[in-house]
């Protein structure tokens, strides 16, 4: 966020059959005219130094021009930079500060709460972000019978994954997670016949391999009190989770072409929708604390995940603004490998132990997955 005349290009969307607010209008005014006025410097400096008795002026200005789209491609370099160093460190900071809430037994079964506040932190990131002063996206209205399906899957996809985290292992919970891409290929597969290159399914088979190792050994019951294990029901979570998630993967695309919205315009619509759907499961399912038992410490730990969740929406925007798909990829991987090694870390398991096998068979695979893919998009493109 360099100034608010440089943001990143939003992605791409058509036009929807709901009315468009006047601030994407008055956007997209501004950067047609900013692409005449750049013409027009354009032409202007070429019929200077063509006109222009004195050449040297016209080269100065030609040298000038150059060195400050030159700085501009630093400056947009450096905040991209920036914002996945954002969004790599609020990644991991979310994870383990979740960990730590979920230990305290007393909030470990409030799941439906956690996720409502979320929800409402989300909204308000992207509440501010389409105001007029920003002007990053403008916000669409979509009905509320076409949201509702989407809005309980998103609410699974954060639930599920959090009740797997809650009981189980920082580093089970992430290995776990790279069954995601299996899981949203096949649903591709079953719902739409989207195929995947032969090398890509193979480079799947050793991840897959890979997550089944480490479900095994880092649920095994240990005489070390010291180790973190996952236990059966956090096993079960996890797969509930990934197979919440991956649906909720395959809808979002599906939702974004039927109802013809941008990601961020998508989510503005979820967020409130998913949160107020909870607040009529709350009083029945969650089981909650005595308020004025929990700790400060437990309180500023939900306020920092709240602000860490804020930070990964707002800076995974400027990320795919900024950055192409292979920087989006290697940070992912970036970040998976670091919770795995932090969570190893603190997990109080010796190098040794069997279950490190998997970790590396699952991160290998997935990696070569994606490097097939970047690959075949690089011919496809060519």
């Amino acid at each position: 966020m360099a100034s608010l005349s440089s943001r990143p290009q939003r992605p791409s969307s058509v036009a929807s059959s709901s009315t468009e607010i006047q601030s994407e209008k008055d956007v997209s005014s501004s950067f047609e005219d900013l692409d005449k006025v750049r013409n027009s410097l354009y032409t202007a400096a070429d019929d200077g130094r063509l006109k222009d008795p004195e050449e040297g002026e016209g080269l100065l200005k030609g040298t000038d021009s150059q060195a400050n789209l030159e700085d501009s491609s630093k400056n947009g370099f450096g905040w991209a930079v920036f914002w996945i160093i954002v969004n790599t460190l609020a990644t991991i900071g979310i994870v383990f500060t979740n960990k730590a809430i979920f230990s305290d037994p007393s909030l470990k079964l409030a799941q439906l709460t956690f996720a409502a506040f979320h929800f409402f932190m989300t909204w308000l990131l992207l509440f501010t972000l389409s105001r007029r002063q920003f002007a990053y996206f403008s916000p669409r209205r979509i009905a509320l019978r076409d949201i509702i399906p989407l809005s309980l899957a998103m609410s699974l996809n954060v639930i599920l994954p959090n009740l797997s985290l809650a009981f189980s292992s920082v580093t089970f919970y992430q290995i776990a997670r790279i069954l995601l891409t299996p899981t949203v290929a096949t649903m591709d597969f079953v719902l739409y016949n989207s195929k995947l290159p032969r090398n890509a399914i193979l480079a799947l088979v050793p991840a897959c391999l890979g997550v089944a190792m480490v479900s095994y050994y880092d649920s095994l019951p240990t005489q070390d009190a010291n180790v973190k294990i996952t236990s059966s029901l956090g096993v079960l979570f996890a797969f509930c989770g990934i197979f919440a998630s991956s649906l909720y993967t395959v809808w979002i695309k599906s939702y974004q072409r039927k109802l013809k919205v941008s990601s961020m315009q998508l989510l503005f619509n979820q967020a409130p929708v998913s949160a107020f759907l909870l607040l009529y499961a709350i009083p029945f399912i969650d089981t909650f604390p005595t308020w004025t038992e929990v700790p400060v410490a437990r309180w500023l730990m939900i306020l920092m995940s709240g602000i860490f969740a804020a930070l990964i929406n707002l800076s995974q925007f400027f990320i795919v603004g900024q950055t192409g798909p292979v920087s989006s990829t290697v940070v992912g991987h970036l970040k998976t490998c670091l919770i795995v090694a932090l969570g190893w870390a603190t997990s109080g398991r010796s190098v040794g132990d069997k279950s490190v096998i998997g970790v590396f068979v699952a991160v290998g695979g997935i990696i070569t997955y994606s490097m097939v893919m970047l690959r075949q998009a690089t011919r496809s493109r060519g």
